[in-house]
C-alpha cells in the first residue's frame, strides 16, 4: 500500500484510499458486490483521472471504474487492484436552456441531477433509481420512468468527455471523433472513462404517477393485455411492472408513469391499465420528477444486495413468453421477474445509430435471484424464459461473457463494438471483466 502512495503523483495526494483509511469501508464496494482493492482514488478532475491510470500502470494493478456503484456485474470494484471512483465528478450545469442542453458529470447520481436540472422545469429520463450513478447508465443505455416519452438516456447524450487508457483526454462529438461517440454510447465501458456528458434534457413539469396491483391467470393473459396496452399507447406512458408469486399464480405490481402535467392527459393514459384483468389497487397522483428519483434514495454502497441477475427482450409477448414468465414466477424457487416497458421513443432511432441496437423490441424482462443459491435459482428460472428473449440490456446482466456480449451487441453492432474498444483501448486497460465467483 505505501509503494501505491510513493508512486502516485502529487495531485493525488489525499485521493488515495487504502484499506487503513477510515473511508475505505464505505468506498471498497458496490451495491451488490464486496471489493478488496489495495487503493481506491478519488478524482477530481480528467487530469486526476490520467494520473490515477498511470498510477495503476506503473504499480501493475488492474483498474476498475465506477460512476455510482450499483453495477450489477461488479465491475465498479475488485480484488487487489485500483478502483477510479468518479464520485467527486458530480457537477450539473444548464449549457443552453432554450435547447435544453445541459452538462453531466459522471459521478454524480441521478437524484442529483434531477434535483439541479427541476428548478429550470427540465429532466432527463434516467434509472428508477436515484442513488445509480450517471456513468454507468450514459454509457450503456438509460431505461428510465420516461423511456417511452424521452427514449434511452444514452439517445440524447451529444458529446462526451473521456480518458482514454493511454491518459489522454478528448472530446467525442458528431464531428471531432464520430466513431468515439458512438461507441460511448451504448458501449462506453470498453473504450474509456467518461469524465462528463452533454445531454439534450426534456420540458418537465409534474407528472402523472400510478400503482396497480393485477391478478395475473396462469396462462398470463393479463401479461399479454398489460403488453399491448402499452405497446398501443400514447408516448408519454411508461411502466415497469415486478411479478410476485401469489399460491399458484401470480400478482402483477405495476407502477405506471405518465410524462405530462395535463391530468387529463394522465387520465386517459392510465385508464387502459385498469382493464387489463382483476386490478385490486389503483393509486394515482400528480407529483414531481425529483419525487420518482429522491434524494432520500442516496447512501453509500456496501455490498448490501448480493444478487444474480440476467436479462433479455421481447418483441410483444406471445401466450407461449406469458406463460414462461408466470412460470419462472410461480415455480418451487422462484426468481423475481420485472418486466419494463420500451417502445415509443426507443425505436425512433436507426439501429446502427448507437452500441444499442435493440431498436425494435417492446419489452425488457429482467430476473434475478438472491443467495445463497442465487445462481443455479438463476439458470433454473431463466430457462423458461431463454428462448422466448431476443437481445440484452448490458446494465441487467451479472456474469458478462462471450454468449452475454453477442446478445448484447449483436451481429455487425458486436463487431464494430470490439473493433473500437481494441482500437481506443488496445492492452484492454479498461475492459470490463466479471470478478470471478467466490468459492462456496
Amino acid at each position: 500500500m505505501k509503494d501505491i502512495l510513493r508512486a502516485a503523483p502529487a495531485r493525488l495526494a489525499g485521493r488515495i484510499v487504502t484499506p487503513d483509511d477510515k473511508r475505505y469501508p464505505r468506498l471498497r464496494s458496490t451495491y451488490t458486490t464486496v471489493g478488496r482493492p489495495a487503493a481506491v482514488v478519488l478524482p477530481e478532475s480528467a487530469d486526476d483521472i490520467a494520473a490515477a491510470l498511470r498510477t495503476a500502470q506503473e504499480a501493475g494493478l488492474r483498474v476498475a471504474v465506477r460512476s455510482g456503484g450499483h453495477g450489477l456485474a461488479g465491475t465498479g470494484t475488485n480484488d487487489d487492484g485500483l478502483v477510479i471512483d468518479l464520485s467527486a465528478l458530480h457537477r450539473v450545469d444548464v449549457i443552453d436552456r432554450g435547447a435544453g442542453l445541459v452538462r453531466v458529470e459522471a459521478g454524480a447520481r441521478w437524484a442529483g441531477v434531477a434535483q439541479a436540472l427541476a428548478p429550470h422545469g427540465l429532466a432527463i429520463s434516467s434509472g428508477d433509481h436515484g442513488n445509480v450513478g450517471v456513468g454507468g447508465i450514459a454509457t450503456g443505455g438509460g431505461v428510465g420512468w420516461l423511456v417511452r416519452r424521452y427514449g434511452l438516456t444514452i439517445d440524447r447524450v451529444r458529446a462526451v468527455e473521456v480518458v482514454l487508457a493511454d491518459g489522454t483526454v478528448v472530446r467525442a462529438d458528431p464531428q471531432t471523433d464520430p466513431d468515439l461517440l458512438w461507441v460511448m454510447r451504448g458501449a462506453g465501458a470498453g473504450a474509456g472513462i467518461a469524465v462528463a456528458f452533454e445531454i439534450e434534457a426534456m420540458e418537465l413539469g409534474a407528472v402523472g404517477y400510478a400503482h396497480l396491483v393485477a391478478a395475473v391467470d396462469p396462462a398470463g393473459e393479463t401479461l399479454r393485455r398489460w403488453a399491448d396496452v402499452v405497446t398501443r399507447a400514447p408516448r408519454e406512458l411508461s411502466t415497469a411492472v415486478m411479478l410476485a408469486p401469489q399460491g399458484t399464480t401470480a400478482a402483477a405490481f405495476i407502477t405506471a408513469v405518465v410524462a405530462s402535467d395535463d391530468e387529463g392527459t394522465v387520465q386517459r393514459a392510465l385508464a387502459p391499465l385498469l382493464d387489463i384483468g382483476e386490478v385490486a389497487v389503483q393509486q394515482a397522483r400528480m407529483v414531481h420528477y425529483t419525487d420518482l428519483v429522491p434524494t432520500a434514495h442516496l447512501h453509500d454502497n456496501a455490498a448490501q444486495m448480493p444478487s444474480s441477475t440476467t436479462n433479455g427482450m421481447l418483441t410483444g409477448v406471445s401466450r407461449d413468453a406469458a406463460r414462461a414468465l408466470v412460470r419462472a414466477t410461480t415455480a418451487a424457487d422462484p426468481v423475481l421477474v420485472q418486466l419494463r416497458s420500451l417502445g415509443g421513443a426507443t425505436h425512433d432511432p436507426d439501429p446502427a445509430d448507437t452500441a444499442f441496437a435493440h431498436r425494435h423490441q417492446d419489452v425488457l424482462v429482467v430476473a434475478s435471484a438472491f443467495p445463497p443459491h442465487d445462481r443455479a435459482r438463476l439458470a433454473a428460472g431463466w430457462a423458461h424464459l431463454a428462448p422466448h428473449v431476443d437481445g440484452a440490456y448490458v446494465n441487467f446482466e451479472s456474469s458478462p461473457g462471450r454468449a452475454t456480449f453477442r446478445r448484447t451487441y449483436p451481429g455487425m453492432t458486436g463487431d464494430r463494438v470490439l473493433d473500437l474498444w481494441k482500437r481506443y483501448d488496445p492492452e484492454g486497460v479498461l475492459r470490463p471483466r466479471p470478478r470471478p465467483p467466490l468459492p462456496r
